[in-house]
């Protein structure tokens, strides 16, 4: 029903390289800082940054992190590193931070709720401490969303990992930022784990989040552009363009500029 574009992956490579070194250069910043974590998106943008020779700092803050998101978080920068010289790495661990940050808070009946608040403050300290990094060392803040996360479904933290200075991947649906991690060489470990945002401790993926998987919503957001027969649809293709519609919808205000009050009295 919908058709994907077919991109020359090289070519997405040595534009988005190039892009990033001339804003880098233009705004006089020494480079670039990326969360990493373990993830093909934070992957892919941390070795974008790192082809454009300038200094990339590339940081871990595991809060109450996954063991398995730790090691491949760690097998890609280790592999960073030895391919680029430019590259280096720190390490914040948050755990504490964000265990005295909930002793400070009230609390509620409504446990989703609070866990709901709770993965999202993860996502602000995180913010919090790359914009650290980056004005200790003149750098960057580069923003790891891709289109599908960013300008669908809105499937990130408002001033968490929604906080960036520039965003190198934003115009990639989720099955180019993975071929583009093929043709980088990230690691298999990356590329063949479920995607997770890893904000809840645990190992709930973002499928098991959204009730989607990346290809359905790909192509709910692809058909919801078009002139739809929904008869024609499958029941699973109803099901996950009413979760795509309703994500957009509720979602809105985070990918709309902010609302300001125009006074014209």
């Amino acid at each position: 029903m919908t058709k994907k574009r077919t991109l020359e992956i090289d070519k997405v490579n040595t534009q988005i390289v190039a892009w990033l070194k001339s804003y880098a250069e233009d705004s006089k910043v020494n480079g670039f800082v990326i969360g990493i974590s373990g993830g093909i998106d934070s992957a892919v943008t941390s070795t974008l940054c790192a082809q454009t020779g300038l200094k990339v700092l590339c940081v871990e803050m595991p809060i109450h992190q996954a063991p398995s998101h730790v090691s491949r978080a760690k097998e890609h920068i280790e592999q960073l590193k030895n391919r680029f010289p430019n590259v280096t790495n720190a390490v914040a661990d948050l755990t504490s931070v964000f265990e005295t940050f909930k002793q400070e808070v009230p609390t509620t009946d409504d446990q989703a709720k609070v866990n709901l608040s709770l993965a999202n403050t993860r996502a602000r300290l995180r913010m919090t401490t790359l914009y650290y990094f980056a004005g200790i060392h003149g750098l960057l803040v580069a923003g790891t969303g891709n289109k599908v996360e960013d300008f669908g479904v809105g499937f990130y933290t408002k001033y968490g990992d929604g906080g960036v200075d520039l965003s190198p991947i934003a115009d990639l649906m989720k099955s180019e930022v993975y071929q583009l991690g093929e043709y980088l060489k990230v690691p298999n470990s990356i590329l063949t784990a479920a995607p997770t945002d890893g904000l809840f401790g645990d190992n709930r993926s973002d499928e098991d989040q959204i009730g989607a998987s990346y290809d359905e919503l790909e192509w709910a957001m692809e058909a919801d552009k078009t002139e739809i027969d929904v008869n024609a649809l499958t029941e699973r293709q109803k099901i996950v363009l009413n979760i795509y519609k309703k994500l957009n919808k509720s979602n809105q205000h985070k990918m709309n500029p902010i609302p300001v009050c125009i006074i014209n009295c």
